[in-house]
């Protein structure tokens, strides 16, 4: 059970369809009910659905571990999980149409573009994906094109539309002020849809495709340069000279943070997508520190800081400790960067080794065991991180609890006595 390659596989579907998808859910729905000014409606279908997603998670996980998975990537849980996710995912995706549909307000606002796009993208992807690898599998080499198409767009229509989505709601809801440049932010949205849906083919550079098939993927991964610097521009552009009040505010600190490991990721990918840089990178590390860079870098920091802007409206408290959100923060910032330097200098001079012949393959191995030393160290940081975030959480639930318990019981009480009295 406990296998490199079904621990490793565990660990990434539990990230993107544990983690990233509830927290994608809770962002995105609060998003657009309080941007449509209207309730999200029938609350007890939506959290059976939530329980249901969170169900068929638990159930494709265990499935790795017992041996059941799937060898392709970002879709290693069985595929008997398939049909459930869908079902779950019509569920929970249905309700932000509905707030959408609902809304009291006339102007459509950044985030909601962004945000219902991605909403009906997501179904689109992974059930064209599971169709063409598992359940109607197309010939050959078209699988893995098709195995690259769904992660690549799981990343640039799913996550990336959220984690935008919420930092153009809260960057200028927490500052006060509009978004730097409204057309910018509408040639920012429209460049993404246009150019990451093609720009998939470049992760198979070196692999049995036509060649016209990785240009096309290449071309269309230095094309989005221009919404990542649109997106850029914009999202800190509206920061610069505020930069005092970004630093008292939790929300901020990580939204900012994650909205700046965006356009560096970005361009790392975009470099990543060139031959001559691809020939080095490729099979290394590398490649598993820039899939960190923008599933933790960029959309978990900016889940976390929504979610200390979300929780005290929601459970009408503040936050029990501000020590323990700058320990998240700090530890969250230093245990990212840490990693991204382990794994992605550590994989460049492995690529470089890798391509040099006069070094063992051996070697070549025990040449990246400092930098991944250096890996289980950003590991412990991130954790001790999640824990002071968790600790937090609890804290402020568990008060809250309290504190109606402690209204609550004294008027039960005094029903009683006064019910008591009148008999």
């Amino acid at each position: 059970w406990l296998t490199f390659g079904r621990v490793r596989s565990a660990h990434v579907n539990a990230m993107i369809y544990g983690w990233a998808h509830n927290a994608a859910y809770a962002v995105g729905l609060w998003i657009m009910a309080r941007l449509g000014r209207t309730e999200i409606r029938h609350i007890g279908i939506l959290f059976i659905a939530g329980v249901f997603w969170n169900i068929s998670v638990t159930i494709g996980i265990a499935g790795i571990f017992i041996g059941h998975m799937t060898s392709v990537e970002w879709l290693e849980m069985p595929s008997y999980v398939a049909p459930l996710i869908v079902m779950s995912y019509a569920m929970i995706g249905v309700w932000g149409i509905i707030a959408f549909r609902f809304r009291q307000t006339g102007h459509i606002y950044i985030s909601q573009w962004y945000i219902l796009a991605a909403l009906f993208w997501f179904p689109w992807i992974y059930t064209v994906a599971q169709m063409m690898i598992f359940y109607e599998p197309a010939l050959g080499t078209v699988q893995s094109l098709s195995n690259w198409w769904f992660v690549n767009n799981y990343i640039g229509l799913w996550l990336t539309p959220i984690g935008l989505g919420a930092a153009y709601y809260f960057i200028p809801k927490v500052l006060g002020r509009p978004v730097h440049t409204y057309y910018l932010s509408l040639l920012g949205f429209w460049s993404l849809v246009l150019f990451f849906s093609w720009a998939g083919p470049h992760h198979l550079i070196g692999g049995p495709l036509p060649a016209w098939v990785i240009s096309i993927g290449t071309v269309a991964s230095i094309m989005l340069i221009l919404p990542i610097v649109v997106t850029a521009l914009n999202l800190l552009g509206t920061v610069i000279g505020h930069l005092r009040r970004v630093a008292a505010s939790p929300t901020l600190l990580f939204v900012v943070f994650g909205a700046l490991m965006f356009t560096l990721t970005g361009l790392v990918g975009v470099a990543v997508s060139l031959r001559s840089v691809n020939e080095v990178t490729h099979f290394t590390h590398f490649t598993v520190g820039h899939a960190h860079h923008g599933l933790y870098g960029f959309f978990t920091m900016i889940m976390f800081g929504a979610i200390y802007f979300m929780m005290p409206r929601m459970v009408y408290r503040q936050w029990p400790s501000s020590a323990l959100i700058k320990c998240h923060f700090w530890f969250a910032v230093l245990g990212v960067i840490l990693m991204l330097v382990a794994l992605q200098v550590g994989g460049w001079i492995q690529g470089l080794n890798m391509n040099n012949h006069d070094m063992t393959f051996l070697e070549t191995v025990r040449a990246t065991i400092p930098w991944l030393h250096l890996r289980s160290v950003s590991g412990v940081l991130l954790a001790i991180g999640h824990v002071a975030f968790a600790v937090n959480l609890f804290w402020m639930l568990f008060a809250g609890f309290r504190d109606q318990i402690a209204v609550v019981v004294p008027l039960l009480r005094r029903d009683q006595a006064k019910t008591t009295t009148d008999s």
